[in-house]
Order: C-alpha cells, then structure tokens, then sequence
C-alpha cells in the first residue's frame, strides 16, 4: 500500500514538473512567430534607410563636431539593422542549432555594440547642441574636429574591448537543441556579461542625463531668446520658428525615452535572472518576455535615427534634396531650417 501511495506521489511530481516545464517553455507563439516577423520589417525598413543616409553623409564633409557625430551614428545603425535578420531566423522554428549559437556568441554582441555607441555618440551630439545654442558663435576648428575623432576612435575601441570578450567566453557547445544563450557561457563569461551590464547601465542612465540637462538648457536659452524677439516685435513672425525647434528637440528626447528607457528597466532583472539560481522558471519566462518586447522597441532606434537626421541636420536635409529632387524640380536650395550644423 505504502508502495502504491509513493508510485502516485512520483507519477504526480513528475507530471507537474512536466507541466511547469511545458509552460515556461520560450518557443510560444510570441518568439516564434510574432518577433521574427517584426525583425524582419526592421530589417527591410533599416537597411533602406540607413543604406541611403550612409550614402547621403558620403557626399557630406565631416567638417563640424555634429556631422562627425552622426556619421559614426550611421554606421551603429547599420550595424544594428544587419544583426536583425539573424535574429529573426534564429528565433523562429526553422533554425539551424548552428546559426542560433551564432546569434548567441556574435550577433547579439555585435547588436548591443552598436546600441551603447549610438547612445554616446547622442550624448555628444547633446552637448555639442547645447554648446552651439548657448555659444552661437563658436566654431569648429581643425584641432578640435581632430580631437573628436581621436575621442569617436577611442570610443569604438573601448566598446570593442568590453564586447569582445563576451565572445570568446560564449564557448560551450549546446547540450541540447533546446538551450539559451547563457547555456553556452562559461563560469566566467556570465561574470563578464553581469559586469558588461552594469557598464551599459552606467552609459545608459549618464547620456540620458546628459540629453537631459542638455535639451533643458537648449530649450531655457531658446525661450528666452523668444521672448526678447516677441517683446521687440508685435509681428508675431518667430511663433512657427519656435515651434519648430521645440519639435526638434522632442524628437531627439522621443528617441531615447520610448525606445531605450523601457528596455534598461527590464534588462537588469533579466540578467540577472540568468546568472543566478534564485529565480523560478515562470518569473524567468515573463522576465524574458518583458526584454525581448523592451528590445524590438529599442531596436526601432535604427529607423527612427534617419528621421533624425533630417530635422536635426541641414546638410543631410540638403544633399538628400538634391539627390533624389534636382531631377524633379523640388529642390529649393534655400531650405527653411533652424538646426545650426554648419557652425
């Protein structure tokens, strides 16, 4: 009797575990379907866009802080819109083992490399706005564009050492077809992406501060400079103008708040629920879930950057014009702007 009540007991254990097994599974319909499809509409729109704004700044001079800025923007977001493919092969059923473990030790690698260096490099472009808004008459010299390249170049180059790492580490075979991407870490490799993560962090929450700060002062200085105009005038002629900056700025701001913020919320629980043992398999399933949602909105950053430079930048604004309107005759060389990037 004592036998048949443990059999039952066993039976019954088993059958939960399989059932909890069965729930926490990440190949629902979500991953599978529903996520492949939207990276390959990103895939499509970002190497449309990114492939002509790469070939518009070709055609630009990097003679000012903010060009150089956006061109090194440009390769990040073409970068990032290459890595979306892979994704949206590897998380669909049809993948090879072999091409989910590339995924797992380079593309997404190289995805989060081009998402960290497209923060800074806004960081910079938000200071650099602010200085040329609160010193208009300040402007770019050899030495001090020779200086930013140096700081793009150091900057890549830093982001590269922290990435790298996370490659080589990336080095167990997958025990089952069945794995995640931490599965093929070693010991030291989920230390590495842990610290990695807190290094994103910091660089996350810093040059969102700094667009902050930046825009705020941007827009304190152009307030002001609004209200001597009106108090000067009874035309009422600056209000579009206005408006228009105003706009600029929100854009930039739009960017980094809906596709970045959500995503640094849900990352560090993420983590850390795969480089510890204290997290049950449903609390990872949702915490998983939550970061790849979080992840396809921040990787709209790589179609909405174009966007960016059109309103932010006359130079771009301008040689897209004559590019694709000269033979149509829309082209106006006088474009009403109130970006400044050729100071």
């Amino acid at each position: 009797m004592m036998q048949h009540q443990d059999m039952m007991s066993l039976n019954i254990h088993n059958m939960t575990n399989g059932s909890e097994s069965t729930n926490c599974s990440r190949d629902n319909v979500l991953k599978t379907v529903v996520f492949p499809v939207l990276y390959s509409i990103l895939f499509i729109l970002g190497v449309f866009l990114n492939t002509a704004a790469a070939w518009i700044f070709l055609k630009i001079p990097s003679t000012t802080h903010f060009v150089l800025y956006l061109k090194n923007v440009v390769v990040a977001d073409l970068l990032m819109t290459f890595t979306f493919i892979f994704k949206a092969m590897a998380d669909s059923n049809a993948a090879l083992v072999l091409l989910r473990v590339f995924v797992c030790r380079v593309s997404s690698v190289l995805f989060y490399l081009s998402m960290y260096i497209s923060i800074l490099f806004f960081g910079l472009i938000s200071i650099d706005r602010c200085r040329k808004t609160l010193w208009p008459f300040v402007r770019s010299t050899p030495a001090g564009l020779a200086r930013r390249k140096v700081l793009s170049a150091f900057i890549w180059a830093v982001l590269l050492s922290l990435s790298l790492p996370n490659i080589i580490l990336t080095s167990r075979r997958p025990a089952s077809p069945d794995f995640k991407c931490s599965d093929l870490k070693s010991k030291r490799g989920l230390q590495w992406h842990e610290a990695v993560n807190h290094v994103c962090q910091i660089i996350f929450w810093a040059n969102l501060a700094t667009v902050v700060v930046c825009y705020s002062l941007i827009s304190r200085e152009l307030y002001t400079s609004y209200s001597r105009t009106r108090a000067s005038s009874s035309t009422g002629s600056v209000q579009p103008k206005k408006r228009k900056v105003k706009v600029n700025i929100f854009l930039v701001m739009g960017v980094f708040f809906v596709c970045f913020v959500p995503f640094h919320f849900a990352r560090v629980p993420y983590t850390m629920s795969q480089t510890r043992s204290n997290f049950n398999c449903r609390l990872k399933l949702f915490l998983f879930q939550l970061k790849e949602s979080t992840l396809w909105i921040c990787s709209l950053n790589a179609i909405l950057d174009p966007l960016i430079y059109f309103f932010l930048c006359r130079s771009f604004r301008k040689s897209l014009c004559r590019t694709f309107c000269l033979n149509t005759g829309l082209y106006q060389p006088n474009l009403n702007t109130a970006s400044t990037d050729n100071r």
